[in-house]
């Protein structure tokens, strides 16, 4: 693709120097993941940015439905983060979704997220490592993890956590 633009086709350069610099965050936020360190977004300013940044960067269009609107305890913040990365990766590399949409909500001392699309579903926690390592890391948080994916109706994953009864500092 890179001898074609240089061969003189400029919008097929320019579009593959934009996926090149995604390329470059993504493998840099990979490996801040990796680490285990937190975005800054997600540190500095919560749950709510940085999940609409995640929404921002999927190369699958995601509706955006429901953020909250305070913080909330680091460590929940952090596993609903990365429920959202994950299955927003999932759905680029496997689901061949056209849209996806996902909805973060408080409610009866709970945090729920739900990331959705229309792809071809028969995603599978007990087949996948990603699936496996995002339910562990839910369960650590306390919370649980559930996955629907009938084939051909897409999939919806959804982690609930429990949150304390008192604001973080």
């Amino acid at each position: 693709a890179r001898r074609q633009a240089d061969a003189g086709d400029p919008s097929l350069s320019e579009t593959l120097d934009e996926a090149n610099a995604e390329l470059l965050l993504a493998i840099d936020e990979l490996r801040t993941l990796a680490h285990g360190i937190h975005p800054a977004i997600l540190t500095d300013a919560g749950l709510a940015p940085a999940v609409r940044a995640l929404a921002d960067r999927c190369s699958v269009p995601v509706e955006v439905r429901e953020l909250p609107d305070r913080r909330i305890a680091a460590p929940i913040e952090a596993a609903a983060y990365f429920v959202v990365a994950e299955s927003l990766a999932n759905v680029v590399k496997h689901a061949d979704a056209a849209h996806a949409w996902l909805g973060v909500r408080t409610a009866d001392d709970a945090l729920t997220v739900e990331i959705g699309d229309d792809g071809s579903g028969g995603a599978d926690i007990a087949r996948g490592s990603g699936l496996r390592g995002l339910d562990d890391r839910v369960a650590a948080a306390g919370g649980t993890l559930t996955v629907d994916s009938a084939i051909g109706a897409g999939t919806i994953v959804t982690a609930a956590f429990p949150l304390a009864t008192e604001e973080p500092s």
